[in-house]
């Protein structure tokens, strides 16, 4: 019995130093089969040109907003914007919104598929589907829209329709300004004017 209970002793002193060296060589052999770890390859982010970005350096859902000589308030927003590469003043904005409201109250909004802005000069084209609408009821659709920042002037290079409280009209050129007196836009249509009158409906 003192034979079989020496043997037991024995057996457990020996697994105490076995298992443990098959353990370690075990987690070797894991070691040695995974993919070896190059500490200088980069980690693998995801593929971004990092020097088209750096040469991109822009603005996201950029606004500005100031007031004009004759005190009309003017908020722009875009969604994207881009410095010019060759010039500092010029900016490059996508997805246009801007608002102007005017010193008598009423409120102008333009918005356009892009714009280039030109900070030095006050001025700014939107271009792709302009749209102008007055408070008034007014909408005016063009391609093109030659804008100033600094005072009440719009005019478009190419033709322009309206729709509003009068009819539908047609024309080679529109000129948006100011009173100076009162402080109300006025639409200027030229070159060319067609206009569909619709009379209003007399009430019985």
């Amino acid at each position: 019995m003192a034979q079989k209970n020496n043997f037991h002793s024995q057996l457990v002193a020996w697994m105490k130093i076995i298992l443990p060296l098959i353990a370690l060589g075990l987690l070797s052999t894991v070691f040695l089969l995974s993919e070896k770890i190059d500490p200088t390859k980069a980690i693998p982010f995801s593929k971004i040109d990092l020097e088209k970005r750096a040469q991109d350096l822009g603005a996201t859902n950029p606004s500005f907003s100031g007031l004009m000589n004759e005190g009309h308030e003017m908020a722009v927003q875009a969604v994207t914007a881009l410095p010019d590469k060759n010039d500092a003043q010029k900016i490059f904005a996508d997805t246009v919104t801007a608002q102007i409201v005017l010193t008598s109250g009423e409120v102008i909004d333009i918005v356009s598929d892009t714009a280039d802005l030109h900070q030095a000069n006050d001025t700014a084209a939107l271009m792709g589907n302009v749209n102008i609408t007055t408070a008034d009821g007014y909408r005016v659709v063009t391609d093109w829209l030659n804008t100033r920042t600094d005072t009440l002037y719009a005019d478009t290079p190419g033709t322009v329709t309206s729709t509003g409280p009068l009819g539908d009209l047609e024309a080679g050129r529109m000129i948006l300004t100011s009173d100076p007196i009162t402080g109300d836009a006025h639409l200027h249509f030229t070159d060319g004017v067609t206009v569909v009158y619709q009379p209003q409906s007399s009430k019985e």
